[in-house]
């Protein structure tokens, strides 16, 4: 039977599914899993209660020598027991030996837990060896063991490695968990402001969706003191969250010059999407920003988007919205922050927060509704894919954008183009002449990709006009989606 998600676990249903099922594997044998993603996710919450409810076994490491971390976890191992005295590891080996036999001592699946395996690493390289040894054929974990070995860590790309090419851990893990932010809808949940959409979304914009967030930035705002609240906690220097926005690069081992990585970041934020466009506000060639832009999409703070219409010519959007944050609203003006400006500063934000801030991840969460949330019939179909584009008008002699275009690509059929939308974060109700803008775009698309009637959707999170309601009512291939449905509805 899978076990109940703890009370104390938020959302993490997926994750909660992953791990349990992990642990309640019936094939005979030790086996391995990861569990890995930035900091501040609750991944060591989540595994801690893991072990808590399995009656499992954790250790988190610390950043300090192999021999200090092998004597913390000798006194952790002899305190699980119930020994009086810590018990010595001659050495790793030994060590692993000794965990791989706690699922034997107890004749049924055992959690142990390696938390912060990445710090072990750096004192004892052999580490994935001597487990690989230890769970391999002919060890005697491989056929008696009943132990879930799970090695979880904050350093992605070096979690990552651990599985790839010629690494000794290859092909032995049966999880790979990867622990995202919450979406946004879980966040609202997080945060207690699902029944306030319109204060869920200006906070997801501004921080994001993970989970320590909440604390560091002050708890839950109000409608009414969201100003107070940014001022008191985003723009002051003397709290948590007020220098995330750099830590996450700073804690990343693999970001060998910070500055060409805030740069880098820094003008995403400001809208540019292309690597020429990049490049030409960096001052660099093309070629240079190859090596970053990838760390930065292992590292999962942007992501490279495919045009849906233009297939390899990619633009590049930021995935963590704190990041931002940072970049937009609190670098350009540390100076006046840091004397304690940051009432001042926010008033005087109001057009960029609006634009650049607001307008972006109003687009990202129209494409993540379209995908995970809504409905078939709203869709047209099931979809695969959502992604932007621009489509070249022989009319207007330009490249119009389209912020949301789904397709369906399943197995053995030819890829449709499902449905096109327009997502408005602005001030004033969307309408008619956003419809018909919409539909001359769908006008464009390729007829040999096109499904038979491409559904037109509209999001708005100020709602839309009566006339547009009133001019949409009989028709099917036209939908709005305003903020309610957007973090409610399908």
């Amino acid at each position: 039977m899978t076990l109940a998600k703890p009370a104390q676990l938020s959302g993490r249903d997926r994750e909660w599914r992953a791990v349990t099922r992990f642990v309640e594997n019936p094939d005979p044998g030790a086996k391995l899993g990861l569990v890995y993603g930035r900091r501040r996710q609750g991944k060591t919450f989540l595994l801690d209660l893991l072990a808590e409810t399995t009656g499992g076994f954790m250790f988190t490491a610390v950043q300090q020598s192999s021999t200090q971390n092998l004597r913390m976890l000798g006194a952790a191992y002899a305190r699980y027991l119930g020994l009086n005295d810590p018990v010595q590891f001659v050495d790793w080996q030994a060590a692993v030996e000794a965990l791989l036999r706690l699922g034997e001592r107890r004749g049924e699946p055992t959690v142990v837990v390696l938390d912060e395996f990445p710090f072990l690493l750096d004192g004892e390289p052999a580490l994935p060896s001597l487990i690989q040894i230890g769970i391999g054929p002919g060890s005697r974990a491989f056929g008696n063991g009943h132990t879930r070995l799970v090695l979880c860590g904050s350093a992605l790309t070096t979690m990552q490695r651990l599985l790839l090419g010629t690494a000794p851990l290859r092909g032995r893990a049966l999880m790979e968990l990867v622990m995202p932010p919450f979406g946004y809808r879980e966040a609202a949940d997080f945060w207690g402001l699902s029944d306030d959409p319109d204060l869920a979304f200006k906070v997801n914009a501004l921080v994001g969706g993970t989970p320590a967030y909440k604390a560091m930035s002050g708890g839950t705002p109000e409608a009414a003191t969201l100003d107070e609240w940014v001022a008191g906690g985003l723009l002051d220097p003397a709290s948590a969250i007020f220098r995330e926005g750099n830590v996450l690069l700073y804690e990343q081992p693999e970001i060998a010059d910070p500055a060409l990585y805030f740069s880098v970041l820094g003008a995403i934020a400001d809208g540019a999407a292309k690597r020429s466009e990049i490049a030409g506000l960096l001052g660099r060639p093309d070629a240079a920003l190859s090596h970053p832009l990838a760390v930065l999409q292992e590292l999962r703070l942007i992501a490279k988007v495919e045009d849906a219409l233009r297939p390899r010519r990619p633009i590049y959007q930021l995935t963590e919205p704190i990041i931002r944050f940072q970049q937009l609203i609190i670098r350009p003006r540390e100076a006046t922050l840091a004397a304690r400006g940051g009432a001042r500063v926010w008033q005087t934000v109001t057009d960029t927060v609006t634009s650049k801030i607001y307008g972006p991840h109003f687009e990202d969460l129209a494409r993540e509704w379209m995908l995970l949330h809504a409905a078939p019939e709203t869709v047209g179909g099931t979809a695969t894919a959502v992604s932007p584009a621009t489509i070249a008008c022989p009319e207007h002699k330009t490249g119009h954008e389209i912020d949301v275009v789904v397709q369906e690509d399943l197995p053995h059929e030819p890829t449709r183009l499902l449905a096109i939308g327009e997502a408005k974060a602005t001030g004033k109700p969307v309408g008619d002449g956003e419809l018909v803008r919409l539909e001359h775009l769908r006008d464009l698309l390729p007829s040999d990709k096109a499904a038979d009637r491409v559904k037109v959707v509209l999001f708005s999170r100020s709602g839309f006009t009566r006339e547009l309601r009133q001019s949409i009512a009989s028709r099917e291939d036209v939908d709005l989606v305003d903020l309610d449905r957007l973090y409610r509805g399908d």
